[in-house]
């Protein structure tokens, strides 16, 4: 008996030690909290922003072997959309993919994030990161405590309950949700009365009656279903003055809280998954008019000589705005009209 207590308790004792040998292993695990605005879904179905997002969680926690794990929160159910900005910035949020213009409020040079008519392509945005424009961004973004991980841009379109709207006559008189301060700045030149809310606010609004018509990106004309109470929508398929910048985001506090491999592994997969965001987004740009064709609603696309009134009037109004009143504006502007 005194045999097999002595071998039992040996056992035990060898059980602990494993226990007490993987503790600091366990210990390491951080878990962050990722919250975006958009609706959530699957890795491999629904909004591809949300896809995306869980797309770096999975790679990043299986890089480093379980030592970073994160918690997704879709649809704003964490943090309010606009908000999510000030909260990874003073730590309370370590991720999200976040509309950078949202945070114009803030720090005004971000309203270059969607500037009317400035970013005309998906490429041409993506050649912002390594332009002096991308380094300068990037200066600002993490000199107020947030780091851009995935440069994401995305096309948008406009979905009205009124009219078609391809020229800048056509807006004229309606309630018009722009999207960002010098969005809202071009279209008020061209006759708008613009109205300020989140994309996943939209619907609502539309619904109501607050709103005539929206710029959103593609997107989100899509998952926020848009075509319940749109008539008519004008896709990205061609032309489009309406580029927005979405990159994936951590705050600066997390950032730096990571080991220098944990870093590198996060930056590696931010990178990683940019031709994805570029190929989900076109995709929906294309998506777009399906939808809203099935839906019953008139799909028009944007041309050229559209797209080249518009700019005239945002050159006019809205990059005038930002060169009067951002003491940095006229060189931001600069830097990003080099980007070819």
């Amino acid at each position: 008996m005194r045999g097999k207590f002595l071998t039992g308790a040996i056992a035990v004792v060898g059980l602990l030690s494993l226990g007490l040998g993987s503790a600091p292993v366990l210990a390491q695990a951080k878990t962050l909290k990722i919250s975006h605005q958009f609706p959530g879904g699957s890795i491999d179905e629904g909004d591809f922003r949300d896809r995306m997002v869980r797309k770096f969680a999975a790679e990043v926690e299986k890089k480093t072997n379980g030592a970073l794990k994160f918690e997704i929160y879709p649809s704003g159910s964490l943090v309010k959309p606009v908000e999510q900005w000030g909260a990874m910035a003073n730590g309370s949020l370590d991720m999200s993919l976040y509309p950078l213009a949202y945070a114009g409020g803030r720090v005004p040079e971000l309203n270059i994030g969607l500037m009317p008519a400035l970013v005309t392509s998906y490429d041409q945005g993506l050649r912002w990161k390594d332009a002096p424009i991308g380094k300068e961004l990037t200066r600002i973004v993490e000199e107020k405590g947030v780091k851009i991980i995935t440069w994401v841009w995305q096309a948008g379109g406009i979905a009205s309950r009124a009219k078609p709207i391809i020229n800048p006559d056509d807006v004229k008189g309606l309630k018009f949700r722009g999207g960002s301060k010098e969005m809202d700045v071009m279209l008020k030149a061209a006759g708008a009365s613009p109205t300020n809310v989140p994309s996943s606010e939209i619907y609502s609004a539309m619904q109501s009656g607050v709103l005539d018509a929206a710029l959103t990106s593609s997107t989100s004309l899509i998952s926020f279903r848009l075509h319940e109470h749109a008539k008519h929508v004008t896709t990205a398929r061609d032309k489009t003055f309406w580029f927005m910048f979405e990159p994936i985001m951590m705050s600066k506090a997390t950032f730096d809280k990571l080991s220098p491999d944990q870093q590198k592994i996060v930056m590696e997969v931010g990178a990683g998954l940019e031709k994805f965001g570029m190929d989900a987004a076109k995709a929906d740009d294309q998506k777009l008019a399906e939808v809203y064709k099935s839906a019953g609603d008139g799909v028009q696309d944007m041309n050229e000589a559209a797209f080249a009134k518009w700019r005239e009037v945002a050159r006019n109004s809205a990059w005038k705005d930002f060169e009067e009143k951002i003491p940095n504006g006229k060189k931001l502007l600069e830097m990003a009209t080099a980007v070819k």
